[in-house]
């Protein structure tokens, strides 16, 4: 009889080719649409951010993981794709060091002090944004005209699609909504691009249906029932999808694999949730946007979604 060889490891056995490394950096890839719409939208500000973001995030994570005493490995692309998010979801004319700052903060209190890649309980780009918004609120909403708007004037502020529906009660044009000519955040005035993008991550099969999908039709199921009810308070539902940060946020933030569910049913409660709660912040709170803490909100009811959600063993 032939002896055989028994390799005795841990687990997983069978092992594929796509993991941390392919999946973040295709996030990189199908975020690149919207770079260079917000580039070609509002100029070299966009360019200063991202690169401020970049520089900022990768070097904080080095000195960490040296302080560690771990071998820093930027090549799985996790660094650089919260880098780029971080700035996608920032004013263009945000001063570089008021950026610097909230990327120190996002590497090192989203990510690192859990553990790292893989432990982090929020989006790490989310919680940068927050702690900007909370330190300083006047620089994280002023906004600007975009260069391609009619009236071009540097320095000129202006409301965003989203204020100027709440307090002016204002709806801008869905075209200009689509295509990504409004005031916003660098990577959020342009639907057509986050969607190209999110679809290219189906595509490959890096993010679960699910999750968008869940968000998108809570979201818009109460928008349209409440905008039947009463057009005059409510607004329409295809505007309240395409302005803001809604569609970046269910395409790249809430799809994040480490801060949502891991099981089917949980990706859908976590998707309906981030839903609800960014119409009742849109329509009822002081604030004419609600996606950053809506995610932030239901990446802390992750873990408890998960065991709530946990499919039974066979026989059981």
């Amino acid at each position: 009889m032939n002896k055989l060889n028994l390799t005795v490891s841990s687990s997983p056995h069978i092992k594929s080719s796509f993991g941390v490394k392919t999946a973040m950096w295709n996030v990189v890839i199908a975020l690149m649409p919207v770079v260079f719409v917000g580039i070609y939208f509002f100029g070299l500000n966009s360019v200063r951010v991202i690169l401020v973001s970049l520089v900022f995030c990768i070097t904080t994570e080095y000195i960490f993981l040296k302080l560690r005493k771990k071998t820093p490995d930027f090549g799985d692309g996790s660094c650089v794709a919260t880098a780029i998010l971080y700035a996608l979801i920032l004013p263009p004319s945000l001063p570089s060091w008021i950026v610097a700052l909230g990327a120190v903060f996002a590497i090192v209190f989203g990510k690192q002090v859990f553990g790292g890649l893989g432990y982090n309980i929020f989006n790490p780009a989310l919680i940068g944004r927050a702690f900007l918004m909370a330190s300083y609120p006047t620089y994280l909403t002023t906004w600007s005209y975009p260069l391609q708007h009619k009236v071009i004037v540097d320095a000129v502020t202006v409301a965003t699609p989203l204020g100027l529906a709440k307090f002016n009660h204002m709806i801008s044009p869905l075209r200009d909504l689509f295509w990504g000519n409004v005031a916003g955040s660098i990577g959020e005035t342009c639907a057509l691009a986050i969607i190209l993008g999110g679809g290219y991550l189906l595509f490959v099969k890096v993010i679960d249906y699910r999750v968008p999908c869940s968000i998108l039709l809570s979201f818009g199921g109460l928008s349209l029932v409440f905008w039947l009810i009463d057009p005059q308070q409510f607004f329409n539902p295809a505007f309240h999808i395409l302005a803001g940060g809604l569609l970046l946020g269910a395409f790249f933030m809430a799809t994040d694999p480490v801060t949502s569910p891991i099981t089917k049913k949980g990706r859908i409660v976590f998707g309906l949730g981030i839903g609800v709660l960014v119409f009742i912040i849109r329509n009822w709170a002081g604030l004419p946007e609600g996606v950053m803490y809506a995610i932030l909100i239901m990446n802390g009811l992750a873990p408890l979604i998960n065991r709530m959600t946990l499919p039974k063993r066979f026989g059981i």
